[in-house]
């Protein structure tokens, strides 16, 4: 919320709210206020733009204003029964319309993420890649193939007059997007994404290490932004992943909008899980496939590193990580966010470096089967390992979605459902982590993963034995 939604809002809801418990006064001040509300409204409208929290506050200042000239009336001339009754239950009725002005302010219209913190600027560029090696199997026609979007995200020292646009498909979304319905992401195209398009990656170093970044399940890469937009401003190239047909909106390479396709069975959906595994692990190692092919990757072509690539992911992104390492000796290490595997991921010996990184057990509440699964992962762990728990974070503490909501928003949810620890702190925190524990399996010195877990408060863990 700006200072200009701030102050139009506020001051409609105290005119509202003046109008019901003193509307004798307030009809006196409507010759000045009422003009000078409209203005205001007119003033946030070219400014800022249409957002649909302020529609209760219109309809606040409308209400207030008929319900002051009608008891006016009722005051001045001879009023029938029904219009007496009427003049007395309006005050009522505007005040509770001034109290529901406040509640669409709970959610953003344009959240504000957290500015990157590594000593780079951040460009981005987006890939659309098609797999001819590989059918489309959520679709019926025979003749598709596989699209994989890619957002790289990496450090650069330039800036440019044009950022990217926070999510795909923004004119064409579905009714929800992992649940957040449409009208929430109205005005989601004025998020300052902090990155920069059409800008050249750091001449700093010649090559720079890659980080494959997966996403949970249904879950946009656009929900990852200030995470993954915050590593690349440390040194790393971030290729954000959207899997088509299973991730909740992306445009396809030929400006398709897809969303998802599931056959997701009612009694078996460790099997469909399973197998959606697969469609994510192929890729992954396709998108690897795709670095060292100049036509591919644009103007990063010879500036990536592509003997130093690592996975991570978050959720069912986590896993896929895991799998894709499992399996491709090109990936030098992996990260699992708080994912529960599935398949027979549990009981393969996993033998590049490898970090869990978890929410606060308590409150996300992590179901047996991502406990015992995990375990058993640690215990077939042939390199080194970290676990590390992130105390008071929840499970969507990783992702943009909390900030979504405004401050007290969050609070009060929190209170409910945890993560009072809150996105930033859990997203700086992760990174450092990350970071550290990246730093020597994709070719820098060795790093101390617990003194950068001790850097903050609250984080149990340490090395895998």
């Amino acid at each position: 919320m700006s200072i200009i939604d701030g102050v139009v809002s506020a001051a409609a809801i105290l005119f509202a709210m003046a109008a019901a418990v003193f509307p004798r006064r307030v009809a006196y001040a409507v010759p000045v206020v009422l003009p000078l509300l409209v203005l205001g409204c007119l003033i946030q409208f070219v400014l800022e733009n249409f957002y649909w929290q302020m529609v209760p506050s219109y309809v606040a200042i409308v209400a207030a204003t008929v319900s002051i000239v009608s008891r006016t009336r009722n005051e001045t001339s001879e009023a029938t029964g029904k219009r007496r009754i009427l003049a007395l239950i309006a005050p009522v009725g505007v005040g509770a319309l001034a109290m529901l002005a406040i509640v669409p302010w709970s959610i953003l219209p344009v959240p504000k993420l957290p500015d990157p913190t590594g000593r780079y600027r951040v460009g981005s560029d987006i890939f659309r890649w098609v797999d001819q090696q590989r059918p489309e199997a959520a679709t019926e026609s025979t003749s598709d193939r596989r699209n994989v979007v890619v957002q790289a995200w990496y450090p650069t020292e330039f800036t440019s007059g044009r950022r990217w646009v926070y999510i795909d498909g923004l004119d064409r979304l579905p009714s929800r997007v992992t649940q957040v319905p449409r009208l929430v992401m109205s005005n989601y195209g004025y998020i300052d994404t902090h990155a920069y398009a059409d800008v050249a990656i750091s001449a700093e170093r010649a090559r720079w290490p890659v980080v494959l970044f997966s996403p949970g399940y249904g879950a946009p890469r656009a929900f990852y932004t200030g995470l993954v937009s915050d590593l690349a401003s440390r040194g790393y190239v971030v290729l954000a992943i959207d899997h088509p047909y299973e991730v909740a909106v992306t445009e396809l390479a030929d400006g398709t909008v897809a969303t998802p396709i599931e056959d997701f069975p009612d009694n078996d959906a460790e099997r469909y899980m399973t197998e959606q595994l697969e469609v994510r692990r192929g890729d992954l190692r396709f998108v690897i496939d795709q670095l060292s092919r100049p036509e591919a990757v644009g103007d990063l072509a010879g500036r990536l590193d592509t003997d130093h690539v690592a996975a991570i992911g978050h959720s069912f992104g986590g896993v896929s990580a895991v799998a894709a390492a499992i399996d491709d000796p090109r990936i030098k290490a992996s990260v699992n966010i708080d994912g529960t595997l599935y398949g027979d991921l549990p009981s393969r010996a996993l033998q590049r470096p490898f970090l869990l990184l978890e929410s606060d057990h308590a409150e996300t509440g992590h179901s047996a089967k991502y406990l015992d699964r995990n375990r058993d992962l640690i215990q077939h762990l042939q390199s080194s390992g970290f676990r590390y728990e992130i105390v008071e974070a929840n499970h969507i503490s990783f992702t943009d979605v909390p900030l979504f909501l405004a401050a007290p928003a969050r609070f009060a949810l929190a209170e409910f459902i945890g993560g009072g620890r809150g996105p930033v702190d859990t997203q700086r925190a992760a990174n450092d982590i990350l970071v550290a524990f990246l730093q020597e399996p994709l070719g820098g010195p060795p790093a101390d993963v617990p003194a950068a877990a001790a850097h903050h408060s609250n984080i149990h863990g340490g090395r895998i034995p």
